[in-house]
């Protein structure tokens, strides 16, 4: 019997279990058409939803608050699901090693409370091989069942893009897989109840599994390459922006600008691909290449800032620096593995005074060494330098002189770094300003 068939005639659900920046949209989305079920162990993000609250900003709070999705921490509840996501996160080590524990914890979960003639589908992003090789044993050990006949396995990766209102779930072209092919027509049947876009159905598991990692590596190795740009650039006396709008009248140029790469995808996918080539026995150079300019960026930036800051005259040491946005990307709440982090570390290192100001992050994910550090938009003033690391849109509305009004009254040369290029940089010149970018 086809799954979708199963769910509308004996009363059985569809379950997301992991209810954060991908989970979350998806099971509303799929609340919407069919009876859902949306675990996740963290109670104090359910309390949240469960008030119609959406610290995650994707889904919005009215949608959270109207959904008759069905938010429980209770995975006995799981039993009643016939199709059952996986959307966990994948990290990586301090050593950059993919960590499969929060979806080898998840597999576990899941395996002590599925029903026969499940389906587990994962949306987590894991390395070739993970969903059949290591997940499927755990599901067959936990449940009892055995794959393949009394449970099924499939891989549909996930594609969305925190903080992009206009690429939603609902809209974007879902790429699915499945063990066979019954498998596979039955995963199509049931995210094209919510998939707008369509779906594409890949050959096999591991062809999804390697798919999610190229778009991400891909993107990954061309901001490399205009970070590498910027790097060399900084040396000749070049604009490196002004380089990549001359650039980019050009028909097939393709839009990318240097910057931070932090977050949970194009900062650490490519380790999951690193790592199971190594396994293969391929070296990989160019991903491995642009993974390593793209850590030394935040290094990089905050030794910009100091090396403007000398040049200004001012006092390095204990000098008050305001370091404006947080999160991994603009117009997204996500703070973990955010590289502007990482910029505030390497300025701290140096002596200097730093205070962070995000009006968009979420702090129930911030460390508490850096939650000491914020302030709020309204409280930033006798500042030395100015550093804006994430280009939300609250920042965008500064110009020259509510910018200059930060400063304190006896800095002759005003220093604002603009990692992202958001402020006119002539208008910032003509006004005293020592400005500096990417």
């Amino acid at each position: 019997m086809k799954i979708l068939e199963t769910i509308r005639k004996q009363n059985k659900k569809v379950a997301v279990v992991g209810l954060g920046y991908v989970g979350l949209p998806l099971a509303l989305e799929f609340a919407k058409q069919v009876p859902t079920i949306g675990f996740d162990i963290n109670k104090e993000k359910l309390a949240l939803y469960r008030k119609g609250i959406d610290p995650t900003k994707e889904a919005g709070d009215k949608a959270v608050k109207n959904t008759t999705l069905r938010f429980t921490d209770n995975p006995a509840e799981l039993k009643d699901a016939a199709f059952v996501i996986v959307a966990v996160p994948t990290p990586v080590t301090e050593d950059n090693m993919p960590d499969l524990s929060p979806v080898t914890g998840a597999s576990e979960l899941v395996g002590k409370n599925i029903s026969r003639d499940t389906i587990v589908c994962y949306e987590s992003t894991v390395y070739p091989g993970v969903t059949e090789n290591i997940c499927a044993p755990i599901l067959e050990r936990e449940s009892g069942l055995v794959c393949g006949k009394e449970f099924k396995v499939a891989y549909s990766p996930e594609r969305i893009n925190p903080g992009d209102k206009e690429h939603r779930v609902f809209n974007i072209c879902k790429i699915v897989s499945g063990m066979d092919e019954e498998t596979l027509k039955n995963v199509a049947e049931i995210y094209s109840l919510i998939i707008k876009a369509g779906v594409y159905q890949a050959e096999s598991i591991k062809v999804a599994e390697a798919a999610k990692l190229v778009e991400n590596a891909q993107r990954d190795i061309n901001i490399a390459f205009m970070n590498e740009l910027s790097l060399a650039f900084s040396q000749m006396g070049i604009d490196t922006h002004q380089v990549i709008n001359a650039m980019d009248t050009k028909w097939n140029a393709l839009g990318f600008r240097p910057g931070l790469v932090g977050g949970h995808c194009i900062g650490v996918d490519p380790y999951y691909f690193l790592y199971e080539a190594q396994r293969a026995g391929y070296t990989s150079e160019i991903i491995r290449a642009g993974r390593r300019i793209n850590n030394v960026m935040a290094r990089y930036v905050a030794r910009s800032v100091v090396r403007n800051m000398i040049q200004a005259d001012l006092k390095v040491k204990n000098a008050r620096v305001y370091l404006y946005g947080i999160t991994f990307k603009e117009n997204c709440p996500d703070v973990r593995n955010s590289k502007a982090l990482d910029v505030c570390k390497n300025l701290l290192s140096y002596g200097i005074d730093v205070k962070l100001v995000d009006p968009c992050a979420d702090l129930m994910g911030l460390p508490e060494q850096y939650e000491k550090l914020m302030v709020n938009m309204d409280e930033v003033k006798d500042a030395d330098a100015l550093v804006f690391v994430v280009a939300h849109d609250a920042f965008k509305k500064f110009d020259a002189a509510s910018l200059a009004s930060k400063y304190k009254r006896e800095v002759d040369v005003k220093v604002l770094a603009d990692v992202k290029c958001i402020f006119d940089k002539k208008e910032l010149l003509d006004a005293g300003f020592l400005y500096w970018s990417l």
